[in-house]
């Protein structure tokens, strides 16, 4: 009988990657030290936030405080009561600002970014690339333009004139497009037969899906907002937020610089703890951002 030939059987090999435990422990001590390096600033601005001013002001500075006090602060809340608006309402325009800005950023870059990422439209692509344009342009560039449509807008001494640029960036609809794109077209395909809209397949089904990224944008905008101290929009006292009112007490001279260690402590902490809230979206975004289309 004729022996029947057999298939070749192709075995797939597989080669596993294993690391020694010496070189596990130079790299988590190669981590360890960037680590360290990255948390010295955040460090060295809580350190002199209560040195006396003698320290501050000492020649080779000290890292670490030897007599640490409270006379920074106390000096900040004697600043802010001689001043003519109250320190609580710069604090509430900040905070205004910052909240409203956020959530405002988030939902439209959200819409705007829903259809460059689902429409198969021909001047979609066109549109998307207007946005990537748009990123590489600085606030200072469009400083001026800025400025004279606000002026014939007669939004000067308004919040709008704060608002409307921070929620017009572009960053944040590139951002939500390319998260956009890992989501399957057959899901939203199948809430369309089941009959449901477009604004519940958005607000049902994206958002959703799409939370870590907008998280990590809230963390971006937020920070950006409570940062503002531009007075180019604001002139009036009373309008002018927290940031812009600790920017000119920093600047007041020497005499104050113990005052300004406490304003830049006092300015890190709300950034910080939007951070630590949203921190673990972050990774999961910038892992998917660079998908390619």
């Amino acid at each position: 009988m004729a022996k029947k030939n057999k298939a070749p059987q192709f075995v797939e090999s597989t080669k596993k990657f294993s690391r020694s435990k010496s070189g596990t422990a130079v790299i988590f001590i190669f981590l360890t030290l960037i680590g360290m390096f990255m948390v010295l600033p955040l460090l060295y601005v809580v350190v002199t936030a209560f040195k006396p001013l003698s320290e501050i002001l000492a020649y080779p500075p000290k890292f670490f405080v030897r007599h640490p006090t409270l006379d920074n602060f106390v000096d900040l809340i004697e600043i802010t009561q001689e001043t003519w608006i109250p320190f609580e309402r710069s604090l509430l325009n900040s905070l205004s600002l910052s909240a409203i800005g956020t959530v405002a950023y988030i939902l439209i870059a959200s819409m705007a970014a829903y259809p460059l990422a689902k429409n198969n439209a021909k001047y979609v692509k066109g549109l998307y690339q207007v946005v990537v344009l748009a990123i590489l342009f600085r606030p200072e560039v469009t400083r001026t333009p800025l400025y004279i449509l606000m002026s014939g807008l007669g939004l000067i001494n308004t919040f709008w004139s704060l608002l409307l640029p921070a929620i017009s960036g572009s960053f944040g609809v590139f951002l939500m497009r390319q998260f956009m794109m890992t989501i399957p077209n057959e899901l939203i395909e199948a809430s369309r037969i089941d009959g449901c809209s477009e604004m519940r397949i958005f607000w049902g089904m994206i958002m959703p899906l799409v939370k870590p990224a907008w998280l990590t944008l809230a963390i971006f905008t937020f920070k950006d907002l409570w940062n503002t101290g531009e007075t180019q929009y604001i002139y009036e006292e009373s309008m002018k937020t927290l940031t812009a009112v600790m920017q000119s007490i920093s600047a007041a001279g020497i005499a104050r610089a113990g005052a300004g260690a406490a304003v830049a402590l006092i300015m890190m902490i709300p950034p910080i703890i939007v951070f630590i809230i949203s921190q673990s979206s972050v990774i999961e975004t910038m892992a998917n951002t660079g998908i390619k289309d």
